[in-house]
């Protein structure tokens, strides 16, 4: 057996216990970066070329690839195996993490150069590609799990990467903390299918809830996974962990927000979409929270002046479409539209790191202006990713995003016409906050200070290459059919027969849609932003409301965050543990010392005393004796 599956996954793991060891050894003095750079970015692309070789293969036999590395452990007479699987699904995936995940280490190379920190960062994106890897090809939800756990780390690491700095620290603790909470439910859900079909194998338990007779809800045990799903890939109510994700470096913010983590509750879902499948309570669930996080975050990004906070916004709402499709039943589509915004989404997060690049660390958007003669190709790029995104055609995201709606209205197991009506309005407000950014950002009269004016320059070239590879994937990325290519595994939804003549006007709708939003923003935000302006103003209250994110956090921490610390505090601290613990050992020991005390004032010295305490014991002694004869 060959162990290509293994390479893929060990590749980046190498990297990272290389650099991490460049980077802690020798006495703190710098390794020479171009060993870190060739060693960082050169094991990940090592890592896509032979995904590459396993797809040809995979492409070639038909049959998917299997390799047991080792076995973990057997508990029961069944043996737990570190298994390693791909098939289709699972190839769209590997190729998406190590292709994109190169590119934004490539571009890390540039935007890092001058961090102190630079083998350690490079140290972690690899361990976070790791992870990924261990995730999407394990073959058992307990393997997957390992890889689940392992990007919540890395993520922890990665935002929190310039941990001097407390709110970037204080972001990496919450991600971390706030995606536990979705865990549990992951957990208990993992508990409840072995218990009911004895495997932890993802195609041993579709394959189960196929063929009828497990003895468990489907929809129990989707509606607990998919509460992991909420954690790691940001829905109501576990989302508010990623907009402050935005702490890390901008490549971190395109990695996780575009190739790893916050793909893995999609993926998941797809992955057991045997389970899902026979689950309609569940799904109907994960289309509702899909539908309302899509239009939340949307509303939110509308208002929104930090570049980067827009695009994390813009991912939440991206992500809640998907779990629409999830929801209806189109699991090839939902992957098909995480594929494009992969590269949508990459090229706009690394964009906004050009941007900020140039404006030396800026990233408020009513700031800025007049940059598109300034910084070409980063306009350039960021326009077609704006447009893919957006959903004009012929680009990438006008697919994805046109499947989704149309199955959202159409399939029999969606065709909701509030469903479809609050996606519908997502894809329009998608349209005008990111034709919105664009214009604030680049278009218009500049309204950055003079000093920082004189300063702007474009980025160098191993940063506005990759914005180019990517801006390329957003425009013909769409014309690859993946719902087509996974449908063997993935089967699309039947559509209801009486609405089958409208499949058409969705997809002009769906352009309507977008072109709206375009000409919205041009309305509003050509001029700096002064329609737009006087607008919020005369919404004072709707404004705040989006700026203030709906005051989610808030809410949070003044009915969970503040009564616990309430209850730690007065509880736990000076009740239980200074009355009650220390009370009590400090009572013992007080009454050691009195009683210490005591005993010692008997021992005087004298002997005429202990000779009569002796005399005076014996009588008493010989006076019980003679009482009870």
């Amino acid at each position: 057996m060959d162990h290509r599956l293994l390479l893929i996954v060990l590749m980046p793991l190498a990297g990272f216990l290389l650099n991490g060891t460049l980077a802690t050894a020798f006495g703190g003095r710098r390794v020479d970066r171009r060993v870190v750079t060739a060693i960082g970015c050169g094991l990940p692309m090592v890592s896509f070329a032979i995904a590459l070789w396993c797809f040809a293969g995979l492409q070639a036999g038909g049959a998917p690839l299997a390799e047991t590395v080792y076995t973990w452990a057997r508990i029961g007479g069944r043996a737990f195996d570190v298994s390693l699987y791909l098939d289709r699904l699972a190839a769209v995936m590997v190729l998406i993490v190590t292709g994109v995940g190169s590119l934004i280490h490539v571009y890390s190379v540039g935007y890092m150069k001058d961090d102190p920190g630079y083998g350690r960062y490079f140290a972690y994106l690899n361990v976070f590609l790791f992870f990924m890897l261990v995730l999407v090809l394990g073959r058992s939800l307990l393997v997957l799990f390992v890889g689940w756990e392992g990007v919540g780390l890395a993520s922890y690491l990665l935002i929190g990467f310039w941990f001097d700095d407390m709110d970037k620290a204080r972001a990496g603790k919450k991600a971390f903390i706030t995606n536990r909470i979705g865990d549990a439910g992951f957990l208990i859900g993992m508990f409840v299918l072995y218990q009911a079909v004895g495997t932890l194998d993802m195609d041993a338990i579709d394959a189960a809830f196929a063929g009828g007779g497990v003895p468990v809800s489907a929809s129990l045990v989707g509606i607990l996974l998919f509460v992991g799903a909420t954690g790691k890939s940001a829905q109501i109510p576990l989302h508010v962990w990623l907009p402050d994700a935005m702490a890390g470096p901008t490549p971190v913010s395109a990695l996780i927000h575009a190739a790893t983590m916050v793909t893995a509750g999609v993926y998941m879902t797809a992955r057991l979409s045997g389970v899902y499948a026979h689950a309609p309570e569940a799904s109907q669930l994960i289309a509702a929270i899909g539908a309302a996080t899509a239009f939340f975050a949307a509303s939110v990004a509308l208002v929104q002046t930090d570049i980067k906070k827009v695009l994390a916004y813009s991912t939440i709402s991206q992500l809640g479409f998907m779990f629409v499709a999830i929801g209806v039943g189109a699991y090839g589509v939902a992957i098909f539209h995480l594929y494009t915004h992969a590269f949508f989404k990459a090229c706009l997060f690394l964009g906004a790191g050009s941007v900020i690049h140039a404006l030396g660390g800026a990233q408020d958007i009513t700031r800025m202006g007049g940059l598109a003669r300034r910084i070409p190709v980063t306009f350039v790029t960021f326009a077609i990713a704006t447009a893919a995104i957006a959903g004009l055609p012929p680009l990438a995201g006008f697919f994805s995003k046109d499947e989704i709606l149309w199955f959202a209205m159409a399939s029999e197991r969606g065709g909701s016409v509030p469903l479809f009506a609050v996606a519908a309005l997502t894809a329009l407000l998608t349209a005008l906050y990111m034709f919105r950014l664009l214009w604030l950002t680049f278009l218009g009269a500049p309204r950055m200070d003079a000093d920082v004016a004189r300063h702007v320059h474009e980025s160098p070239p191993t940063m506005t290459g990759v914005l180019a590879v990517l801006a390329i994937l957003s425009s013909i990325g769409g014309f690859v059919a993946i719902p087509r290519y996974l449908e063997p595994l993935l089967p699309l939804p039947p559509v209801q027969p009486a609405l089958e003549h409208l499949e058409a006007a969705v997809m002009i709708g769906s352009v309507g849609l977008a072109l709206a939003g375009l000409v919205g923003a041009w309305y509003f935000f050509r001029e700096g932003g002064t329609r737009g302006s006087a607008v919020g103003a005369r919404f004072g209250r709707l404004r705040r409301l989006l700026a203030g994110k709906y005051f989610v956090d808030e809410a949070y921490d003044a009915l969970v965050g503040r009564p616990l610390l309430w209850i730690s505090q007065r509880v736990f601290l000076e009740f239980g543990d200074r009355r009650l613990l220390d009370g009590s050992l400090d009572g013992l020991a007080s009454l050691a010392r009195r009683s210490s005390g005591a005993l010692g004032r008997v021992q005087t010295g004298s002997l005429q005393r202990y000779a009569l305490i002796a005399l005076l014991g014996i009588v008493a002694t010989l006076a019980w004796t003679w009482r009870h004869a």
